[in-house]
């Protein structure tokens, strides 16, 4: 049931009065044209966000407002470049109920016990026992693979939402189980494993309890040096524990994996991808999360309040375009 009878963010139309709670992000104070302050800001629920401006606001009133937390707000829809936006009247902060953060934090449609299920089944797969006892060592790890289970895979890049770690995580893990025989000189355990692991730093990087954010070590230390680091740590973990010693280099390409997937050091690799594995890994991890990020803002689950009439999104600065939202087969013409 939506929020105090309210309607959810997906079912909002333009033109219609708002008043509740919401979950706010990246407020920032701009200028217009005149260098009067305003607003702007990601409001948002269970069910999505929506650009949030607020067109006359005094500094004082801007500063008691989080720049990542909720906010009692009281507006208006309206339709702008085919997209939902909310004009704010007026901004609150506030301390949700449990009742009320339930409905104010997204989480994924899907089961995760089952999608869980799903990742150890791939992992059962493994071929070479060490990789296999690597896998289980985690597996083992109840405190992580709650954790695992329940965070969002960003703060709102993709899979912004509670188990999307463990959704983004099996979708590569699938796209890996899928492309690896298209290659047999890859080694598919080192690249099913190597995705198994590659986020697994954002367990600490993220805070979910209340609004997304990241935490102190987030901050500091961050989700890629934070799983390498767990990645050896569970390798000694397994050696002193079962016996068991990972083969000569499996540690390093594996710690590789995770300290290059994301690519590039502009955009927070220490490493750039230096074997045929890492490279794979970097590439599926991409071709999941910027699939993700292009179906959400072109052809998102909010058809209701989304479909407004424009052709194309406001610029997804993540992928450095305006997205065109029409499918012309969707009515199969």
């Amino acid at each position: 049931m939506p929020l105090n009878g309210r309607h959810l963010i997906r079912d909002m139309s333009p033109s219609e009065r708002i008043e509740g709670p919401f979950s706010i992000s990246n407020a920032q104070l701009g200028r217009t044209r005149s260098e009067k302050p305003y607003l702007r800001c990601l409001l948002g629920d269970r069910s999505g966000q929506a650009s949030g401006r607020m067109w006359t606001i005094e500094e004082a009133v801007f500063r008691r407002v989080p720049t990542e937390g909720f906010v009692w707000v009281e507006g208006e829809t309206q339709a702008y470049q085919g997209e939902l936006q909310i004009i704010i009247h007026n901004i609150d902060p506030l301390e949700p109920s449990p009742e009320q953060l339930r409905e104010l934090l997204p989480a994924s449609d899907r089961d995760p016990a089952e999608m869980f299920e799903d990742v150890r089944g791939l992992l059962a797969t493994l071929a070479h026992p060490a990789a296999r006892a690597l896998a289980e060592e985690y597996l083992a790890d109840a405190h992580l693979m709650d954790a695992f289970r329940a965070a969002p895979a960003a703060k709102s890049m993709h899979h912004a939402y509670l188990g999307g770690l463990l959704e983004h995580t099996l979708a590569v893990m699938r796209l890996a189980d899928a492309v690896c025989p298209l290659y047999p000189r890859i080694d598919r355990d080192i690249v099913l494993l190597g995705v198994f692991l590659h986020d697994l730093g954002k367990t600490r990087e993220l805070m979910w309890d209340r609004a997304f954010n990241y935490s102190d070590r987030g901050e500091l230390v961050g989700h890629i040096v934070d799983g390498a680091i767990m990645l050896h740590d569970k390798a000694h973990q397994l050696m002193s524990s079962k016996g068991v010693r990972l083969p000569a280099g499996l540690l390093t390409v594996l710690q590789h994996i995770v300290l290059s997937h994301h690519g590039e050091p502009e955009y927070g690799a220490a490493r750039r991808p230096s074997t045929p594995e890492a490279v794979l890994v970097h590439m599926l991890d991409n071709v999941d999360a910027k699939t993700q990020m292009a179906l959400d803002a072109a052809r998102p689950d909010r058809a209701a309040a989304m479909d407004l009439g424009g052709n194309f999104t406001e610029k997804q600065w993540a992928l450095g375009v305006k997205l065109y939202r029409p499918n012309p087969l969707e009515n199969g013409q």
